[in-house]
């Protein structure tokens, strides 16, 4: 997925891998030890994130709102989400991992804490908001750490294991939180969760370490406006980022948008299903992600051009299975369509991922965090645009989800054309790159 897996034919993999970088990490179990309280935290964000997707119905009952107004939390959430995420790739480039993370947490923390407690629409909005604001900063931190403390050779499969661990934050949601809810309540529920916060806070302040000793990273002078701009700039001129970007746009919204908010409510309202039955649904994409991600993560780390039609095959597949559900013949989907449906949306986080092994080799290690941030920005755009348009269909249209969910389809067309129109140029410019690397190996001393 990243600049160390090489060529179509998949040997240039091991030839730029094996060539490593003077002063490449060494790895090993203290890095795994380190890199493993980072991913922590990103598990605990992702709880918190997709809290609200299996309390959706209790909110609206909590708080007294529509469709519209229920959408507003997770579209307030993405949204700054969204916006932070450059600056969040910035600061990451300058002040690193460790002060980031410790930012994120104490704000997803407080965030979560607020929302346990929030007795208004108002006081719940500010909540969410503040969340996502903590949630922004922990996944480019994540990859920032593994790049710091792994070889180059393994920096994709860090990668994907970082979103394994993240769905695995989804299924304690789904499963966890669900039966916190119905067993003790919307404040113990939701407070009781926020301990986890505090917990890995307290890790990550005692044992986490930017980098392994002798490989600090040279110092950035301080270059205020200029830097930021050029830091942008630099990164998004390269066809490579724009490419990771528009490939994350398009695939990680339609299982975002499932788990976080409508699936659940599409699920019982639309279809009929309880409760239960819907939850179980829910854990089927998880658990449907976790294995699709290991399985994309060989292929790509095997196949390099099998990167672009593992992304767009799993668009097509998407936009295929939710096209058969919403026009289903009948009153109502039968449950072997809702299973397959659950099954494909699964693939959507892993494909997402791909966006972020388009970026990486079009950008040197001191870019790597804006361009992340370039590039995790497209999914939470597409998430949070797609959230918006639901809510407002669904009261538009007296809870027509299958007019609500055509938004979908729109989003993944205009993600399709960005990403034909660039990918001929990103393919040409990693090629460049990866000779010009070669090239480079072979004249650094032995």
């Amino acid at each position: 997925m990243s600049s160390g897996r090489g060529s179509s034919s998949g040997s240039s993999s091991v030839s730029h891998g094996a060539v490593g970088l003077p002063g490449d990490p060494p790895g090993g179990r203290r890095a795994v030890a380190v890199w493993s309280i980072g991913v922590a935290v990103y598990f605990v964000a992702v709880i918190f994130r997709t809290s609200l997707g299996v309390a959706g119905l209790d909110a609206a009952e909590r708080f007294h709102v529509s469709a519209s107004a229920l959408s507003t939390f997770s579209i307030l959430q993405l949204l700054v989400y969204a916006g932070m995420q450059i600056p969040v790739g910035l600061l990451v480039d300058r002040l690193g991992t460790k002060k980031v993370l410790g930012m994120g947490v104490v704000l997803f923390t407080a965030g979560q804490l607020g929302f346990a407690f929030s007795a208004s629409y108002g006081t719940a909005l500010a909540s969410r908001a503040l969340l996502g604001c903590g949630d922004a900063m922990t996944f480019i931190s994540v990859l920032r750490l593994g790049s710091r403390w792994f070889p180059v050779r393994r920096g994709p499969l860090v990668a994907q294991l970082a979103g394994l661990v993240g769905m695995a934050g989804n299924l304690v949601s789904t499963l966890v939180l669900t039966r916190l809810l119905r067993g003790f309540g919307w404040t113990p529920a939701f407070a009781g969760s926020a301990l986890a916060g505090a917990l890995v806070l307290v890790l990550l302040v005692l044992f986490l370490k930017d980098h392994p000793e002798g490989h600090e990273p040279e110092p950035l002078p301080h270059q205020g406006a200029v830097y930021v701009r050029r830091q942008i700039l630099a990164a998004w001129r390269e066809p490579g980022t724009r490419l990771g970007m528009w490939v994350h746009f398009t695939t990680q919204f339609p299982a975002m948008v499932f788990l976080l908010l409508w699936g659940l409510p599409f699920l019982v309202q639309a279809e009929g299903l309880s409760r239960a039955t819907a939850g179980e649904l829910l854990t089927l994409v998880v658990l449907s992600n976790m294995g699709i991600g290991l399985v994309y993560g060989q292929i790509v780390a095997r196949h390099h051009t099998a990167r672009l039609p593992l992304a767009l095959g799993t668009v097509a597949a998407t936009a295929t299975l939710w096209a058969a559900t919403l026009v289903y013949p009948g009153e109502r989907a039968p449950m072997w369509l809702l299973v397959v449906l659950c099954l494909v949306l699964g693939a959507c986080g892993p494909a997402s991922m791909i966006g972020f092994d388009f970026a990486r080799p079009a950008n040197p290690a001191e870019r790597q965090g804006t361009a992340s941030g370039i590039t995790n920005m497209g999914g939470f755009v597409a998430s949070m645009t797609t959230l918006f348009a639901i809510g407002v269909l669904l009261d538009a249209t007296g809870d027509d989800y299958g007019v609500a969910f055509s938004t979908v389809f729109v989003l993944q067309a205009v993600g399709v054309s960005q990403i034909l129109r660039l990918r001929k140029r990103a393919a040409r410019r990693e090629r460049e790159r990866l000779v010009a690397s070669r090239v480079e190996a072979v004249h650094v001393p032995a």
